[in-house]
């Protein structure tokens, strides 16, 4: 994922700046709520409902 988009994605729920994680499950992980939302095959899934919780 670009750091571009990176810069200008945000949650979708707090609106929350969003970190990459990398290993067998890509996520972008919500700095402020703590949602974790999927990314497949390189494209970010921001949908609150597909989100699972960190916390």
């Amino acid at each position: 994922m670009s750091p571009e988009l990176l810069a200008i994605i945000v949650c979708p729920a707090c609106h929350g700046e969003l970190a990459l994680t990398e290993g067998e499950q890509v996520e972008l992980v919500c700095q402020g709520c703590g949602l974790a939302y999927p990314v497949r095959d390189g494209i970010p899934v921001l949908l609150v409902d597909e989100a699972r919780s960190t916390r």
